[in-house]
């Protein structure tokens, strides 16, 4: 492994991380941003949960099924993704998709997770629109980003923010660092060198999403191979990469 000394990128610090929240828009999103990461974290013996804002309900190309169908698979096709990269804990929202808006209602439900997981790490969509990667900037991603960031700081911290949280028994929280996905000022990698086939298997659950999936294959294992030269690792390596925001 390169010692990175002239790259941009630290590797990641796990020190103190017993719990790690994902939060992302839809099913797959996670997948595609963080998968190998999170196999990497549970391996260490990090506990990771995901919070998922919609169903995914509006995905896909099948239309001889319902919309609440495919919400139905979609939850089944993420736990099945889950469980691949050692996560079983799972909360969904259920928000419609396709209609996520950063509303004071959503931070209030991600402040209640954040509360109820107590984290340490958060992993969040970024809130920027991304013109180099405008399939990273769906508008639902941008929202959920936003409220997440919101949620971490200042409202799931902040007893006077939500008081009916504290009603339900849900202490106030803070998470000490965030990491965000698909950022184009990243600064942290985490090497996935032996977690991505793992990362690809669960990509692979998401059936009702991928008309191709040898192509999605090959797209993920060259975003890993970009992301680790990026990183200053050695030609074999892979990684995923993440801006690391302090929130302690």
């Amino acid at each position: 492994m390169s010692d990175n000394t002239d790259s941009q990128y630290r590797m990641s610090l796990d020190d103190g991380i017993e719990r790690i929240l994902v939060v992302s828009a839809h099913p797959d999103d996670v997948d595609f941003g963080a998968a190998g990461s999170i196999a990497t974290w549970t391996d260490a013996g990090i506990e990771v949960s995901y919070c998922l804002v919609t169903d995914g309900d509006a995905g896909g190309s099948d239309n001889t099924i319902t919309r609440a169908e495919m919400g139905q698979i979609r939850r089944r096709e993420q736990t099945d993704a889950a469980a691949k990269v050692g996560v079983t804990d799972l909360h969904f929202l259920a928000h419609p998709d396709g209609r996520v808006l950063a509303s004071i209602e959503l931070r209030r439900d991600l402040s209640r997770v954040i509360r109820k997981v107590k984290p340490n790490r958060v992993l969040i969509q970024s809130p920027e629109r991304n013109w180099d990667r405008i399939y990273a900037s769906h508008p639902d991603h941008l929202a959920t980003g936003e409220a997440a960031m919101a949620a971490v700081y200042p409202d799931a911290r902040n007893p006077f923010a939500h008081p009916e949280l504290l009603d339900e028994g849900f202490e106030p929280w803070a998470a000490r660092e965030v990491y965000v996905m698909a950022h184009p000022n990243s600064n942290t990698a985490v090497d996935i060198t032996n977690a991505i086939d793992r990362k690809i298997a669960a990509l692979m659950c998401h059936e009702s999403q991928h008309a191709d999936p040898k192509m999605i294959e090959t797209l993920v294992r060259e975003w890993a191979r970009a992301n680790a030269a990026l990183a200053g690792l050695d030609d074999e390596r892979r990684a995923e990469t993440f801006l690391r925001v302090d929130t302690a």
